[in-house]
């Protein structure tokens, strides 16, 4: 655990009234392991999760999914727009290892616009060379 980057109870989605009032208003942006509801409010980014029996039988495997989750939006969570979050994970998230799902996560946060963009790294690299207008010679 990376020290004083924390998931305390106030950003946390915890209550039943809470999960009904972010999956009626919230917008909803998906991919084939994770939907991701966003429900933009004033305040910190705070997490919710629903990883049901239908996406892995056993617990284990449910409480794995909801680790890694939880992990990966705390340690975003400084960068993240304020708002609501409730991750619906699928059941293809099951079948995922821990990098793919924070991969999964990472992808679902930067469509739906949650994280800035990031820094496109081409295949070029910089040119040590500034470039100079090329003049027409008339």
């Amino acid at each position: 655990m990376t020290a004083g980057v924390r998931y305390p109870r106030h950003v946390r989605v915890r209550a039943r009234a809470d999960f009904d009032r972010i999956f009626a208003s919230a917008t909803r942006t998906a991919s084939p392991m994770l939907a991701v509801h966003l429900l933009s409010e004033e305040g910190p980014a705070r997490l919710g999760l629903a990883v049901s029996r239908k996406v892995d039988k056993r617990a284990v495997g449910r409480n794995r999914i909801k680790r890694v989750l939880r992990d990966a939006f705390r340690l975003m969570q400084p960068q993240l727009a304020p708002g609501s979050y409730v991750v619906v994970a699928r059941p293809a998230a099951a079948q995922a290892d821990n990098p793919a799902l924070r991969a999964a996560f990472l992808n679902v946060l930067r469509r739906a616009r949650a994280l800035p963009p990031s820094s496109a790294a081409g295949t070029m690299p910089a040119s040590p060379i500034p470039s100079t207008p090329v003049s027409s010679g008339a």
